[in-house]
């Protein structure tokens, strides 16, 4: 139970950080004449995380850890730090076009072009499984494949006019 506690605990600290982190960047973006796109599905994306991560508590706090799935999701926190410090001060949970600045193509972004995406798609479904919760990770799963349709969509066209980054 302890361990669960505390992955749990690390996730939801993690989150609140990156979210702070999110808000400065955005802020400091817009002050360089960048500008948000496409900012009406933001609240159901901030409403499906705590909602995701609510749920977890509630259902999953005092479940046994599955350590070897615990490991793996581990290893996804890796690679979403990989992602946070390829984008540096330009990585935002919002839309954010910055004119004129070329896209980033280092880090995981040489590789695929939404690696964010990619961690947190597996990361909904993974942890969930950790406590054993196949249907929770199942239904977070597709709701987060729904609203990441709309916004890799709308994130593709605004991209679509910037230069590329050597």
């Amino acid at each position: 139970m302890i361990l669960g506690v505390l992955l749990l605990a690390l996730v939801t600290l993690q989150r609140l950080g990156e979210l702070f982190l999110a808000a400065y960047n955005t802020r400091r973006l817009k002050a360089r004449g960048a500008y948000e796109v496409a900012p009406g599905h933001y609240p159901l994306i901030v409403l499906l995380h705590a909602a995701w991560l609510a749920g977890l508590w509630w259902l999953a706090w005092d479940r046994p850890p599955n350590i070897p799935l615990g490991v793996l999701f581990l290893g996804l926190e890796a690679l979403r730090v990989w992602v946070l410090t390829s984008l540096g001060d330009r990585w935002t949970t919002r839309i954010i076009i910055l004119p004129g600045v070329p896209l980033v193509r280092r880090g995981p972004y040489r590789f695929i072009p939404h690696p964010n995406y990619a961690v947190v798609c597996a990361e909904i479904a993974l942890l969930p499984l950790v406590f054993g919760l196949w249907a929770y990770a199942l239904i977070f799963t597709t709701l987060n494949a729904a609203i990441l349709f709309v916004r890799i969509r709308a994130e593709n066209r605004a991209l679509a006019s910037l230069p590329l980054d050597g």
